[in-house]
């Protein structure tokens, strides 16, 4: 249930390895120029993500698209991508001996949702670092962090479908038989590992320690930094470490941590004993892991960014075990109903150079100031962050009820989501190139980012 109403929220990232992929139609780059001058937004960075699946027919053996689509992104303003080199598969896209290179992923094609193979031996992470530096355009490589594979139609694939000795690694999910592993409940999507688990977050820091070392890389981005679903995890394993947590034995779990069925924002009114105090260990789980993780990387190379993307629906994003605020931010004060005085402690923003916040409202909510609207998320990002990092928020502009929503309204969307966002934060990003290709909403793009920099001629 819970899986449904996130779905029917914002279609998350993991949609994307169903998304219509598409071949873009324009061969010729258009001649677009940009005024130079000294305008304060002009220097706020503009982010497009690279979808590793939705956009694998046109990049995975061909460096003449990947120059022809990065010097789109640039032409139009952008001033950097994330590109995805850990899909929901869990296998890469970059050099390291931690885990199995990508060999096929599945995407939306004419003939239907079909694999997409990888017959190249170039570096697909290099080669977007070549040519970002050949057209002006920063990189930072984002990777789906503790997923561990990927079953779809087309197959299943991922470390934990291969290796019997991860067997262990596997998410525990509470479910209306009881507590089982993400792999025997079945049904198709992301198989997430246990973020509890020390030596599941060890393989993740040894696989970015490698990420750090490429040369010419901007900085690494972090998706999926969390638990699965407030399903998870309920395995022995992180029930002893609660219990270390607290200091004492919990007899009576799981019913004294949750209920089955429980959800985010519609919580009963009244919890098991545990229930606060098992979300501010979850949030400390993941605080203490990207602690962890940023000093890997920075021991690698410490000029590199190092980021997080998260969802902006912060009021019910204690279901996967995130704070993202600031540790000034007193996050029981306005969230009583959940968050512990000691919640706070857990909020990972002062570890992050940059937190990209995904403003997944609606093209008819562009501006505003709560949640779900474009604006709204990012102000409150903006406020609940405090300054401790960067923040740069904006839409995905092909799912949901972008989907259904006419050209028309998607394209004044987009073109009013730049001046929106950046209004009230530190830059803006966009998912995900797959859209404007699709679509060829290239040049709403250009108006907004025309209209926030060069004001006075409209352009």
């Amino acid at each position: 249930m819970i899986r449904m109403i996130r779905f029917l929220m914002v279609l998350f990232f993991p949609f994307l390895m169903s998304s219509t992929s598409c071949e873009n139609n324009n061969d010729s780059v258009p001649d677009w120029e940009w005024d130079e001058n000294e305008d304060e937004e002009k220097d706020k960075p503009r982010i497009l993500w690279i979808d590793a699946a939705a956009n694998f027919v046109d990049f995975a053996n061909n460096k003449e698209n990947i120059f022809r689509d990065m010097q789109l992104a640039k032409d139009v303003g952008f001033t950097s991508v994330v590109v995805d080199v850990r899909p929901t598969t869990g296998d890469v896209l970059f050099k390291t001996d931690v885990a199995e290179q990508v060999k096929w992923l599945g995407a939306w094609l004419d003939k239907g949702y079909s694999k997409v193979e990888r017959t190249a031996t170039w570096d697909y992470l290099q080669a977007f670092i070549d040519v970002g530096e050949e057209v002006g355009l920063d990189v930072y490589a984002g990777i789906n962090t503790f997923v561990g594979g990927n079953s779809t139609s087309l197959g299943d694939q991922g470390v934990l479908f291969r290796d019997k000795d991860k067997k262990e690694w596997a998410t525990y999910l509470l479910t209306e038989s009881g507590v089982k592993s993400t792999m025997e409940v079945g049904g198709t999507g992301a198989k997430f590992f246990n973020p509890v688990r020390e030596d599941v977050q060890n393989y993740i820091c040894d696989m970015l320690e490698d990420l750090a070392s490429y040369d010419g890389l901007k900085g690494i981005i972090l998706d999926r930094g969390r638990f699965d679903e407030l399903d998870s995890d309920f395995s022995d394993y992180t029930k002893n470490e609660f219990e270390e947590y607290l200091g004492y034995s919990v007899e009576n779990f799981p019913e004294g941590v949750m209920v089955e069925g429980t959800t985010p924002g519609h919580l009963p009114s009244s919890t098991p004993e545990y229930f606060k105090k098992w979300l501010e260990f979850r949030a400390k789980v993941i605080h203490d892991f990207f602690e962890k993780a940023a000093a890997r990387v920075k021991a690698v190379n410490p000029e590199l960014k190092f980021g997080v993307y998260v969802g902006g629906w912060y009021s019910t994003y204690y279901g996967v075990g995130v704070n993202w605020a600031s540790p000034e931010y007193n996050t029981a004060s306005e969230f009583p109903t959940w968050a512990t005085s000691e919640y706070k402690n857990y909020g990972y923003a002062d570890i992050m150079d940059v937190i990209l916040i995904g403003a997944y409202a609606s093209p008819t909510k562009v501006y505003g100031t709560a949640e779900w609207t474009i604006q709204g998320f990012c102000s409150q990002a903006k406020r609940k962050i405090k300054g401790a990092a960067m923040v740069i928020g904006g839409p995905d502009v092909g799912n949901g009820a972008w989907a259904t929503a006419s050209n028309d309204v998607t394209n004044d969307a987009i073109t009013q989501s730049v001046e929106a966002v950046l209004d009230v934060c530190d830059g803006y990003f966009l998912f995900d190139m797959i859209h404007l290709k699709k679509k060829d909403q290239w040049d709403a793009v250009k108006e907004g980012i025309g209209k926030v920099i060069t004001p006075e001629e409209g352009k």
